[in-house]
C-alpha cells in the first residue's frame, strides 16, 4: 500500500502557539502546513521556525494571479526553502507552466475544487458543470501543465489514482477523526485516505482542538502504517 505522509495545519493564531506544536512534535511529523493566517501575520519567519525544528513546509497560499506575479511569487518560496506550495489550477495554463518551467522551485500543488463546497454552492459560483466533471478537466489541465501534485477532497483520491497512478502527489485536506461539524463539506477518514492511495494528509483542527493532541497524533501515526 501506498505510503502516506502526515501533514500538519499549523493553524494557529500566533509564533509562539506554532513553536509549541514544533516542540511538542519534533521527531515526529516531518511536514507542517503554513497558510494564509499565519504567514500574514508572521511573515517568512514561521517558516524559518519550522526549519529550526526539522520540518519542512508546504506553503499553502493557494496563489492565483498573472503568470508572471505568481512566477516570482514561486521564486520567493523557492529562496525561502519551502517544500511545496498551492496554487489554483484554474489560473490556467500559462500561470502554471511560468512556474513549472523554473529550474528551482518547491514541489508545485494544484488546488482543484476547495472542500468547503458541496454540489449546491459550487453551483452558485457559476462554474456549470458539478464538481466531478470539473475536478477531472483542472487536474487534466494541472498535470499537462507540469503540477506536481493535486490538493482534492477525499471524494475524489479514488478517480484522481486511476487517473494518475504514479508520479503525481495527491494532498487530501478535510482528515476528520469521528464526527466534527465545521466547514469542511467533502471529509474523510485518515485510513480511508491511506487505502484510496493519498500521498499525504492534513489535519489541523481534530488535533489541534484535541483535548490530547499527543494522543491523537499518535492515532493517526499507527493508521498511516
Amino acid at each position: 500500500m501506498k505510503n502516506t505522509e502526515l501533514i500538519l495545519a499549523l493553524d494557529t493564531e500566533s509564533f509562539s502557539l506554532a513553536e509549541n506544536l514544533l516542540e511538542q512534535f519534533k521527531g515526529r511529523i516531518k511536514y507542517y502546513k503554513v497558510g494564509s493566517s499565519l504567514f500574514t501575520l508572521e511573515g517568512p519567519k514561521i517558516i524559518e521556525l519550522v526549519h529550526k525544528y526539522g520540518g519542512q513546509v508546504f506553503l499553502d497560499l493557494k496563489f492565483h494571479d498573472i503568470p508572471n506575479t505568481v512566477k516570482n511569487a514561486v521564486v520567493s518560496a523557492q529562496k525561502l526553502g519551502v517544500y511545496s506550495l498551492s496554487l489554483h489550477i484554474s489560473g490556467g495554463t500559462q500561470m502554471i507552466e511560468a512556474c513549472a518551467k523554473l529550474d528551482e522551485k518547491p514541489k508545485l500543488w494544484g488546488i482543484t475544487v476547495l472542500t468547503s463546497f458541496d454540489e449546491e454552492a459550487f453551483a452558485f459560483t457559476g462554474f456549470k458543470d458539478g464538481i466531478a466533471s470539473t475536478m477531472d478537466k483542472l487536474s487534466d489541465l494541472g498535470v499537462s501543465s507540469g503540477l506536481n501534485g493535486l490538493v482534492c477532497s477525499g471524494a475524489e483520491i479514488e478517480m484522481l489514482r486511476k487517473k494518475f497512478p504514479s508520479n503525481v502527489d495527491i494532498v487530501v485536506p478535510g482528515i476528520r477523526l469521528g464526527n466534527m461539524d465545521d466547514d469542511q463539506k467533502r471529509i474523510i477518514t485518515t485510513r480511508k485516505a491511506k487505502e484510496l492511495g493519498a500521498d499525504f494528509i492534513v489535519i489541523g483542527r481534530p488535533i489541534l482542538k484535541s483535548e490530547n493532541p499527543n494522543e491523537t497524533v499518535e492515532i493517526i501515526l499507527k493508521e498511516l502504517e
